[in-house]
């Protein structure tokens, strides 16, 4: 897993408020929640045997 480079905005007793991370850092959180999103919902969708689709593929060169 990544370091992320965070940075905190606390409150007056010292509790973390928000974080600041760089924005590259950002958008790779974001594809990695988009990702995850779109495997769940194909979670239930039937899989393919690997073999099959090598067959598929060649199957149409």
């Amino acid at each position: 897993m990544k370091k992320i480079h965070e940075q905190y905005v606390i409150d007056e007793e010292g509790r973390r408020k928000a974080v600041i991370i760089p924005i590259e850092e950002y958008e790779e959180l974001l594809e990695d929640l988009h990702d995850l999103a779109v495997i769940a919902e194909r979670r239930d969708e039937p899989t393919i045997d690997f073999e099959k689709v090598k067959e598929n593929l060649t199957s149409h060169l």
